[in-house]
């Protein structure tokens, strides 16, 4: 078997730019000519024919610099146009009839709560004073974020939710790159960003003034930043190997400061500065990292790879994803620590942190005042959190288990009002729902089991990848299932999800020195897959933006029976 060439400017994304680095593919028909012969291989030569020269000894054996990855495509300019003319047709998207629906007005479902909290922000220069019934239980950043559409467009549904189309728009921009680094396919890297534009779930929660939507965006942006970190790397470690310095050390070289992954730890610091939950990617992406080095030292040749990374790479991983993060998020606070009336601003005093008469802890009586009130602020929102349970005689009609979330098996309903005559019909419904595409919320499942088996049966990094980061926004909602719990806390899950979904369409669409007729088969199948998704999602359009329908066309569109 030869070995297979890099071919950098493979523009379908071959699956030969998506086999494990350290191994080949199984399928040597990939690698083999058409025209080649047994007795080519054999090296038999007719006779008076003089044979052709030994290969050197070495001549088999791979260089551990080719084992570090393949180069990204070549095709830049290509890249940014279908980037570009992507985002174009998904800012329109998301950002027409933005101001629509409203509640006579008003915010609707839990836009109540985070625009009301901008507009303090806005008026007070960065932080709530109004305690708002103990509801105040987020950190800062998406309501600094929706305070900017208020004061550029007012106290109204476009101003609240302009922030939140933004980072929808920006969402499918990074996604496009993103699958384009981790295939290596500009093709693929386009399918990718149409999948995100036309997911129902994505685009509802990027045209309201809630704060999951930026979580899912510093998410995303951290996701792609760790992605580039880990290229850069080994790029490093490539020069080393052919500058001859790699073995120096038993433990390999020292790899210099990595902006990339100090860009993680900043962008998952802001994260968890809009929500919490950005905390379990975090820590998805420190062990993800630390396993990338050890394996790019491992395949590099060096002598002593997992101390190699102990000694080179731990404690600054532990500074960049660890430590960085906690200081972003206390910078996210500035203006509450600045204040003198923000919500529980001087909240304690000797006390710690929501239980009146307990000592304030020992590690915490050493801080500056201002730290300790932080502290004790969070208390408070944790404590929110673990007691915000469903009731047992009164559930909220519209609230879910996280075993229903990867199907969305139980949407939820944003907005209604019947009983107009606005479609032309005696009866006419206009709803805002939040559902996930089926055509690809159906297949979370086969695309969950296909990844694990990727992952254990060919040790592809790719799919370990995707799988870290989506389990991350779904099994730690399992811990507490007492807890009230909504559908749209899948909202980062998404870009994932498309994610586990693109990788299969580039083995279906297959490698790039496959026969034409393969190729074009591949090309086919993937082409109509995305025209379903795209059938889909305008199939459900006039659920998704509050249209007037008929109360018949209503009822067609909730195809389950737990949708209604």
């Amino acid at each position: 078997m030869r070995e297979p060439t890099e071919t950098a400017d493979d523009e379908y994304g071959a699956v030969s730019t998506l086999a494990p680095e350290t191994e080949f593919d199984e399928d040597e028909d990939y690698y083999l000519d058409d025209e080649g012969s047994d007795e080519d291989d054999l090296g038999l030569v007719e006779p008076g024919e003089t044979p052709p020269p030994s290969p050197p000894a070495d001549a088999g054996l791979i260089d551990p610099s080719d084992r570090l990855g393949k180069p990204m495509p070549t095709d830049r300019l290509r890249g940014w146009i279908t980037t570009i003319i992507i985002t174009a047709i998904g800012a329109a998207v998301r950002f027409q009839n933005l101001g629509f629906p409203t509640d006579n007005g008003t915010p609707v479902f839990d836009e109540k709560h985070y625009v009301p909290q901008a507009w303090q922000m806005l008026r007070n220069g960065g932080y709530e004073d109004n305690p708002g019934y103990e509801l105040t239980v987020h950190p800062p950043v998406g309501k600094y974020l929706i305070s900017i559409g208020e004061w550029l467009f007012g106290y109204n549904g476009v101003g609240w939710r302009f922030a939140s189309a933004v980072a929808g728009t920006l969402m499918i921009l990074l996604i496009i790159r993103i699958a384009r680094r981790l295939t290596r396919s500009t093709l693929l890297g386009g399918v990718a960003g149409i999948l995100l534009i036309c997911d129902g779930l994505s685009h509802v929660q990027a045209r309201m003034g809630m704060l999951d939507v930026f979580l899912a965006l510093f998410v995303l942006i951290s996701f792609g930043c760790l992605l580039n970190d880990r290229d850069q790397m080994r790029e490093r470690l490539r020069r080393a190997i052919r500058d001859g310095f790699v073995n120096d050390s038993p433990y390999g070289p020292r790899l210099g400061f990595r902006w990339w992954r100090f860009a993680t730890g900043v962008s998952i610091g802001i994260s968890c500065a809009v929500k919490w939950d950005g905390l379990y990617w975090m820590a998805g992406f420190f062990a993800l990292t630390i396993l990338w080095d050890w394996r790019a030292r491992s395949v590099a040749g060096i002598a002593r790879p997992l101390r190699g990374m102990l000694l080179r790479d731990l404690l600054p991983a532990v500074w960049g994803l660890l430590l960085v993060p906690v200081l972003c998020y206390l910078g996210c606070w500035w203006a509450w620590l600045a204040s003198e009336t923000g919500v529980d601003r001087h909240g304690v005093s000797g006390t710690y942190p929501y239980q009146a008469g307990q000592p304030v802890a020992w590690f915490l009586s050493w801080t500056p005042d201002a730290l300790r009130y932080l502290v004790h602020y969070s208390g408070n929102v944790l404590y929110f959190h673990e007691h915000l349970v469903t009731p047992a005689n009164s559930p909220h009609p519209w609230e879910s288990k996280p075993w229903t979330w990867p199907m969305g098996l139980r949407p939820m309903l944003y907005y209604y009002a019947g009983g107009t005559q606005a479609c032309g019909s005696a009866d006419c419904v206009s709803a805002t729902m939040l559902i996930g595409t089926p055509a690809m919320w159906w297949l979370a499942f086969p695309m969950l089991g296909w990844a694990l088996w990727r992952v254990i049966g060919r040790y592809d990094w790719r799919y370990l990848t995707v799988l870290v980061a989506y389990l991350a926004g779904l099994l730690p909602w399992f811990l507490n299932l007492d807890r009230q719990m909504f559908f749209f806390y899948m909202t980062p899950d998404v870009a994932f999800l498309i994610l586990g979904l693109v990788l299969p369409l580039g083995e279906i669409l297959g490698p790039s020195t496959a026969s034409f007729e393969r190729r074009r088969t591949g090309i086919l199948c993937v082409g109509l897959y995305v025209g379903l998704v795209v059938a889909n999602f305008v199939w459900l359009w006039p659920i998704l933006n509050g249209d007037s329908i008929s109360a018949s066309q209503w009822y067609a569109e909730l195809w389950l029976p737990s949708w209604r």
